[in-house]
């Protein structure tokens, strides 16, 4: 008798990364996979696949805890986590604790603070790959707070299946509903923590979960977290495609000296304008997570609604101006 069907589906979903992994690995040793574990029941449910598959192919398996001390006994069920994902066979297993800031509110804050640990983590054990529980119903949330910003077509990509530093970081459970992810971890009988924060109302993302998303499947019907996750790829290709040309277009924009002109600039299509815009912006030291639809909306009225107005501040002390038929950005 084999495996429960949403047990075969995880592991499924796994195996295939995993042999994404090996092919992008040119080393001739083993490549260690981590998976970054909450003890919820998404990461879970990834340790125990992970730890299952990596048995049968030539990869370490190792997972990763991260402590972000935002609750009493953080640290104790930090510990309970790296006990169960050594029980699995994971090895290395780490814990690691975070102090998170409070730029851009709680939630990037505690975001930005997990990144920077499972990176730190990546270089110190010199792993390949960092497995993600990530699940369609989590590409949902994150395509309708895109909505919810403006923020453009990219924020409506939601998250990639690869991304981060040389594809670091692998999401296998992208085409995977939270249910069978949670029944997954029953039909295992492992032991998973709801982390109370989920359903904390003071949390956008908790709002949209509990409130928004049922909203809407009762006005729209079912269907919603597929169609929104359909959304996102479908967003995604363009938003590559678009990057792309801005990436071309952007040499032609400049002088001998590399400065942008705004004669050239003002010729590009809009969607292909305001990307070298928001790049040469980042280049400059904007941080990229703190520059808005609005941010770059300002500095392109400098190229297309000139009046004379002055410099644009923007996040990261970057600044914005139009001198002499030049935009001119740079850190004040």
């Amino acid at each position: 008798m084999g495996p429960h069907p949403a047990v075969a589906a995880i592991r499924l979903a796994v195996r295939r990364v995993l042999h994404d992994v090996l092919t992008d690995h040119t080393t001739g040793d083993e490549p260690l996979v981590l998976v970054a574990c909450s003890g919820g029941a998404d990461s879970m449910a990834l340790a125990s696949a992970l730890a299952f598959e990596a048995r049968k192919l030539p990869v370490r398996a190792g997972g990763i805890t991260v402590d972000h001390g935002l609750q009493d006994g953080s640290d104790t069920r930090a510990a309970e986590v790296a006990g169960r994902m050594t029980a699995l066979g994971l090895t290395p297993v780490e814990s690691v604790t975070v102090t998170v800031g409070r730029e851009g509110g709680p939630e990037a804050a505690a975001r930005d603070a997990r990144y920077a640990a499972l990176d730190a983590a990546a270089e110190r054990h010199g792993a390949t790959a960092i497995l993600l529980g990530h699940t369609r119903d989590d590409q949902a949330e994150t395509v309708l707070l895109g909505l919810a910003r403006g923020s453009g077509i990219r924020s409506l990509s939601g998250m990639a299946a690869v991304s981060g530093t040389s594809g670091r970081y692998r999401r296998p459970f992208l085409q995977l509903d939270r249910q069978t992810v949670r029944k997954a971890c029953i039909a295992q009988e492992l032991a998973v923590w709801d982390d109370p924060h989920n359903s904390d109302p003071a949390y956008t993302r908790s709002r949209l979960r509990h409130e928004g998303l049922p909203a809407l499947e009762k006005a729209l019907g079912k269907g919603v977290v597929e169609a929104l996750a359909r959304t996102a790829q479908l967003s995604r290709d363009d938003a590559d495609a678009l990057d792309t040309w801005a990436a071309d277009a952007e040499t032609a924009v400049r002088d001998e000296a590399g400065a942008l002109e705004c004669a050239k600039l003002f010729g590009l299509p809009p969607a292909v304008r305001r990307r070298v815009l928001r790049r040469a912006v980042i280049a400059e030291g904007a941080p990229a997570g703190s520059l808005f639809a609005r941010h770059i909306e300002e500095v392109d009225r400098l190229i297309t609604g000139w009046r004379g107005q002055g410099a644009i501040n923007l996040p990261g002390r970057v600044e914005a101006r139009r001198q002499g038929g030049r935009l001119v950005i740079r850190q004040g």
